[in-house]
Formats: C-alpha cells, structure tokens, sequence
C-alpha cells in the first residue's frame, strides 16, 4: 500500500506539472498574439478612448503581465476558466456545451482504427514477406495521407456521388459515421504495426515455437498468448493518440460542419477569444493527464508483473 501511495503521488506531482506548464505556454502564447481582445469585445465598432480604457480595465489588460499570471492561475485553480469575449458566455459552459461531440468522434474513431488494426495484425503477423510488404505499405500510406484530403475523398464518393450518408452537419450515427472514419486513418498504421511487431516477437519465444510445433492452431496461439504481450507497447501509443484525435477534431470538424471543440478552437484562435483557447488547451492537457493515468493502470492489467516495477 505504501508503494502503491508512493506511485500515485508521484503520479500526481507528474500532472500537476504538465497542467501547469500546458496553461503557462498557452498564456503566453497568446499575450505575444497580434490583435487586441478589445477590439473582440468592443465588436470592431469605432469607440472613444474612454470607453476602449474602461473595457481594458474590466479585462484586466492595464495590469503587469505577472499579475495577470497570477490571477489566470487563481481562477484556473478554482475551476474558473473565464468568460469568452466573441460569445459572451462562460468558458465552462462553451466547453461543456461541444465536449460531448468531440468525445464522441474520438471514441468512435479510436475503436474504428483499433478493429482495422487488429484484422491487419492478426491476419499478417508471422505470414509470407509479400503479404506483410503489402500490408505495411497500405499502412504508411493510410498514416502519410492528410486527414482533411481523406474527409473531402470520402465525403466526394460516399456523400455527393452515392449520397450513403450526409456530407455536413449529420447529428446522427449516419453523420457519424465518415468523420469517425476520417479520424481512423491515421491512427490505423501505427497501431497495426505495433500490434504485428509484438505479435512476430512472441511468435519467435521458445513457448509459441513448441506449442506450434505440438499442432496448436497458429491462430490460437495469436489471439491467446501473442496478442496480450502486443497489447503492452499498444498502450503506449494511447497518449499520442489523444494528441492525434484533438489535433485531428479541429480539421474534421471543420471539413464535415460537426460540432465540437475542434471548430470552438479554430474560431476562438482566429477571433483571438484568449479564455476560450485557453480554456480548451487546459481541458485537452486534462485528458491528458488522465489517459496517461489510464494507462500505466492497464499496464499492470495487462501484465501483472510490471505492478512491481512501477512500485
């Protein structure tokens, strides 16, 4: 239990560094933006110099720089993460508003890409060169090739040509279903690739050899032993697939007219909104955080004796 504690509060310190340093880039990033969220808030409208210095004075924007990093950490650590100037609501409430569509792409894309690389893996792992030439090469293409060129390809032949499903703006599972797949695509390569490498090394063990010498079925073999040790350098690539589906979210979001945060984001830095960009990076560096966590649990799910090395 000791350790266990021990773990976890190392753990902790590890997140509260990363939030902290997510939320300090991102302020500063955007104090040295061009633009004066005045002008935001004041609509562009010609106003008198009275009127520009009381809204500076209202946001805050006459104080040193320090003491405004000072105060966006206060209201961070309070869970207050500002009010937006373009859309005059809270930040919390603009992100709770679009998270729910951004998660569901994310979950839908993630799952999608995992069943195409488990069916790459398992049906070329240990088979002739040329099958698994072939199907390394379909899987750098699919990872080399620009998400939003795979949403205007799909949306061409599947929405305007054979109109299957709706080409913006779809609410539904049929809405869903080509940006979820737009998503896919890139993360479809590397996982195969992971999943396969794994899957040959303990094809290469002395305990796989045997129990295919013995007349074992070579797919129980994969789907028994050799897949659960792949599954460990799998997880792994869960923190760089957060990344992937948040970066991804802003351009297919905005290729396919859906909801969510990536569109929020694209707007808010355009219309330089600093509270809404802020707000989602912190949430984003949350999620994070948090997958990591998830994952160094599944790793001891996975293999149990990696529980005492983390200890």
């Amino acid at each position: 239990m000791t350790g266990t504690l021990r773990w976890l509060a190392r753990r902790l310190a590890l997140s509260v560094l990363v939030l902290l340093g997510a939320a300090t880039v991102s302020f500063g990033a955007l104090q040295l933006a061009p633009g004066d969220p005045v002008q935001i808030v004041l609509g562009g409208t010609a106003a008198t110099p009275a009127a520009v210095a009381q809204v500076r004075a209202d946001l805050g924007l006459d104080d040193p720089l320090a003491v405004r990093y000072g105060d966006f950490l206060g209201h961070l650590v309070r869970g207050d993460l500002g009010h937006s100037f373009q859309l005059n609501a809270d930040v919390s409430d603009v992100i709770l508003d679009q998270l729910w569509p951004t998660a569901q792409l994310a979950l839908a894309g993630f799952a999608i890409a995992l069943g195409l690389a488990l069916v790459l893996a398992l049906s070329t792992a240990g088979r002739r060169p040329r099958l698994r030439l072939l199907s390394s090469t379909v899987e750098l293409v699919l990872s080399s090739s620009p998400s939003f060129w795979i949403g205007v390809l799909l949306l061409t032949v599947f929405s305007f040509q054979w109109q299957l499903f709706p080409a913006t703006g779809g609410d539904g599972l049929d809405g869903l279903v080509l940006p979820a797949v737009t998503l896919a695509v890139g993360m479809v390569g590397p996982f195969a690739q992971v999943l396969r490498e794994g899957m040959e090394s303990v094809l290469r063990e002395p305990f796989a050899l045997s129990a295919l010498a013995r007349g074992t079925d070579r797919s129980a073999v994969l789907t028994r032993h050799a897949l659960r040790h792949a599954l460990i350098p799998l997880v792994t690539l869960a923190g760089w697939a957060v990344g992937t589906l948040l970066s991804g979210a802003v351009v297919i979001e905005t290729v396919f007219t859906r909801q969510g945060l990536g569109r929020v984001m694209a707007s808010a830095i355009s219309g330089r909104d600093l509270p809404v960009v802020t707000g989602v990076v912190v949430v984003s560096a949350v999620a994070f955080v948090l997958i990591n966590l998830v994952v160094d649990w599944l790793y001891q799910v996975v293999d149990p004796r990696l529980k005492e090395a983390h200890l």
